[in-house]
């Protein structure tokens, strides 16, 4: 059998040395060999090389791969490729399969490496640690170009076998570190006696290690130092408690602080808040409340409940005695008002008085009887009627501005509205005027005028009363009083915004009727006086609306009558103020003359008529609102000024307030036409009816007016006083016109008669009025000269005018007597 191998081995060498005959070109070997494939004689994977002259089967790819490997040790997929000439696809395939069926190897970006290298490298590595004491795990990675995270992964099974040394926070150290680092750890740890944050004294051991190490030494993690402390915790070498990971808290500081706490609190039976933070407790209640169950949590302190019984048993006193107690006063001064609020909340003296009515608590601290609160309720009260009784309301106000103006206004008024009267033997009052001068004032059933040019034009007006007019005035207001009774009732529907005393009137009332809050010694009386104040006010409104609602009811039937005579008094003096303007339009064609005309009517007639009714009106508003109103006062004698008539019409309701307004600014006008439309819209907002002047009623308030002229002018025994009755008589009986006329515009309304009388009537009116101005003028004179001055001269003009009185009423009565 050997012979035979032998044989036939001598012949396959003979075989592979002969030379043949015919050779083949590459091509031809390239193309025999995909016949091959095609026949399936060669059933197996052919590999080409990079230079295409070869062949190479996978399995020998992966026998050259593996054995640069185990020669090597790490080889790159790169340099396989060059080393074996087959193309890189193919290479990195075949390495993927070589390295799955060893699973001592491992494929790493791009390069398989052998765990004997990692062995190699590990030893290396371990050398030099234990010559430099700690190495980065970067500084390696950097070294073998690969990842951190790779040399962590594969120095971690070796350590304590073939490296020696400790894996902590990316770095490597020595056990020798690791005991040295770990001494200092101990040590700072111990050192510590107050609740510390680690981080900060992990920052100081770095820097020390810095300054120990020099430029050489790595920086040191603080997870490390973490890492050693939490080892020496566990182990108990160090003694105290951590919290989330930082927060050190030695044994020692716990028990001083248990200790201090227990002290504070079992001498002064409480504990607060600010305390407990200082000795670096975050959380006091839920700190104090397992160790002192029976404790009270409050606001800013713990208490025991022994304080409660203490503050209890002086409550208890002062609700006996109908007094107060500021329970802050009892307690200590770090306690504050909502404490004081929750102690009282929890005394069972305060809870059954409460209970009972018998107690009040205002202000969150103070505690007052309710006795003593009833007490000085009943005197405020008291004040506040007496107040009311005399008329003053300078104290109900409310908080805006423009109320208390309105107010103070009104209470001017009041009092510059007030008539001087005086009585006459024959029971008739007779007002005098701001001056005190004394003018003489004749009867008139027009406006009180002067027969001087120079004398005032605004003079006081009293409008004609007749029996006959009053009649038709009545019937004419019949049908508004059912109108003026429904607005009343409107208006008491409407929801008023209740006024209440002011809080400093309060506080100034309080502070006179309580004087021993200073006497006590209290802190700031002033905070208890406006605690109560806040108390009593509500109280206070309440009373008052409740009386104003009184007073209300009661005047109802008195706001009924005051618009009945409103009502009245403006039918008829509202018909006399039309018929005087008709009177005007004469006068057109002067202009002067005219402005003069419409000044002294809306002087006289239209101010009384405007002065009466605000006056009313004021009242009336005052009615209804429930004020307790004492009006003594005749309306027929009321004078307003115009800042008292603009003070009316502020205090009026909104509505009626813009339209009074327009009537004070068109009574300083110059026009009629201004004024008629104000009043008469201000009129009907009040729910009045002005009554128009027709062809009918004319004629009759002439006729009236005539024959009161003509009763007048017969009785008249004053030269001076009798021209411009005169006068207005002749105009009737000339022009039907009912002309009223101040001093200044007699000589033109005289001038105008000229065409309408004969020569020698009109020569007696103008002869009698010449020497009227020419006496008015000496008696001005002699009363302005302050040396004696000879009164022949009036006395002989007087008696001249007396001498042609008869003469002048002639003129008029004659026509009117027959006319009569």
């Amino acid at each position: 059998m050997d012979d035979e191998l032998l044989e036939l081995q001598r012949q396959f060498e003979f075989a592979q040395q002969a030379k043949s005959s015919i050779r083949l070109s590459e091509r031809n070997v390239v193309e025999l060999v995909q016949k091959l494939h095609e026949l399936r004689i060669i059933d197996f994977e052919l590999l080409h090389t990079v230079s295409g002259k070869e062949y190479i089967t996978p399995e020998q790819l992966r026998h050259e791969i593996a054995g640069e490997v185990k020669k090597l040790g790490r080889v790159s997929l790169i340099d396989l490729a060059d080393t074996t000439g087959v193309d890189l696809y193919h290479v990195e395939k075949q390495a993927q399969h070589v390295v799955s069926e060893d699973p001592g190897l491992m494929l790493i970006q791009g390069e398989i490496i052998s765990q004997s290298y990692w062995d190699s490298v590990a030893e290396e590595i371990n050398e030099r640690l234990q010559e430099c004491s700690q190495i980065a795990l970067a500084e390696l990675a950097a070294q073998l170009y690969v990842g951190s995270e790779l040399v962590a992964s594969v120095l971690e099974p070796r350590l304590g076998t073939l490296v020696k040394g400790r894996l902590e926070g990316g770095q490597l150290y020595t056990p020798a570190y690791i005991a040295r680092v770990s001494a200092m750890v101990r040590g700072a740890s111990r050192g510590i006696t107050v609740p510390t944050n680690l981080s900060v004294l992990w920052s100081s051991l770095q820097q020390l290690l810095q300054e120990m190490e020099g430029a050489t030494g790595l920086a040191v993690e603080g997870s490390f130092f973490q890492s050693l402390f939490n080892g020496l915790v566990k182990e108990g070498e160090v003694l105290g408690t951590l919290r989330a990971g930082i927060h050190w808290t030695p044994t020692v500081f716990a028990i001083a602080q248990k200790e201090c706490v227990d002290s504070f609190f079992s001498q002064n039976s409480f504990i607060s808040y600010d305390t407990l933070h200082k000795l670096g407790i975050s959380q006091p209640i839920q700190y104090l409340q397992p160790r002192f169950p029976e404790g009270i949590p409050l606001v800013t302190a713990f208490v025991h409940p022994s304080m409660i019984e203490m503050l209890d048993a002086a409550i208890e006193d002062a609700i006996e005695r109908g007094s107060w107690l500021d329970s802050l006063s009892l307690l200590p001064t770090s306690f504050g008002a909502q404490d004081a609020s929750k102690i009282l909340s929890l005394s069972p003296s305060v809870q059954s008085a409460l209970k009972a009515n018998k107690a009040l608590i205002v202000g969150d601290s103070y505690l007052f009887s309710s006795s003593f609160v009833k007490d000085v309720y009943d005197r405020v009260e008291k004040e506040l009627e007496t107040l009311s009784h005399s008329g003053s309301s300078t104290i109900i106000l409310s908080d805006d501005s423009h109320m208390v103006k309105e107010a103070k206004a009104g209470k001017d008024l009041s009092k510059s509205s007030e008539p001087v009267e005086t009585v006459t033997e024959s029971g008739n009052k007779k007002r005098g005027t701001e001056k005190g001068s004394k003018k003489k004032k004749g009867k008139s059933s027009g406006a009180r005028t002067v027969s001087a040019e120079g004398d005032s034009e605004n003079e006081d007006y009293i409008p004609t009363k007749s029996k006959k007019n009053q009649k038709k005035g009545k019937d004419a207001s019949s049908s508004q009083v059912a109108d003026s009774r429904k607005v009343v009732k409107k208006d008491s529907i409407k929801a008023q915004e209740e006024n209440v005393p002011s809080e400093e009137w309060l506080m100034q009332k309080l502070e006179a009727l309580l004087p021993d809050f200073e006497e006590q010694g209290v802190d700031d009386p002033q905070a208890i006086l406006k605690y109560l104040a806040d108390y009593l006010r509500p109280m206070l409104a309440n009373y008052l609306k409740e009386r104003r609602k009184a007073l209300f009811t009661e005047n109802v039937e008195k706001m009924k009558i005051l618009l009945d005579n409103l009502q009245r008094k403006l039918d008829e003096s509202f018909l006399n103020m039309q018929l005087y303007q008709k009177a005007l339009d004469l006068f057109e064609d002067d202009q002067s003359t005219s402005v003069t005309l419409h000044r002294h009517l809306l002087r006289t007639v239209a101010t009384w008529i405007a002065d009466m009714l605000f006056h009313n009106l004021d009242l009336h508003n005052k009615l209804k609102n429930g004020t307790q109103v004492e009006d003594s006062q005749n309306s027929e004698s009321i004078s307003l000024s115009p800042g008292e008539r603009t003070a009316i019409a502020k205090s009026l309701p909104e509505s009626q307030s813009k339209r009074a307004l327009a009537v004070v600014e068109a009574l300083e006008g110059k026009r009629m036409e201004t004024f008629m439309p104000a009043l008469r819209d201000l009129a009907e907002e009040s729910g009045l009816f002005l009554k128009k002047l027709d062809k009918k009623l004319e004629r009759t308030l002439l006729h009236s007016y005539r024959k009161d002229l003509t009763s007048q002018v017969s009785a008249e025994t004053d030269p001076v006083s009798l021209l411009p009755k005169v006068v207005s008589l002749l105009y009737i009986q000339v022009h039907s016109r009912a002309l009223q006329a101040p001093g200044r515009a007699i000589s033109v309304a005289v001038t105008r008669l000229k065409d309408k009388l004969d020569d020698s009537a009109y020569k007696i009116l103008t002869d009698f009025q010449t020497a009227t101005v020419t006496l008015l003028a000496l008696i001005s004179a002699a009363a302005g000269d302050e040396a004696d001055c000879s009164s022949d001269r009036i006395l002989s003009k007087k008696e001249l005018l007396e001498g042609q009185m008869p003469a002048l009423k002639a003129l008029v009565l004659g026509s009117s007597g027959s006319q009569a």
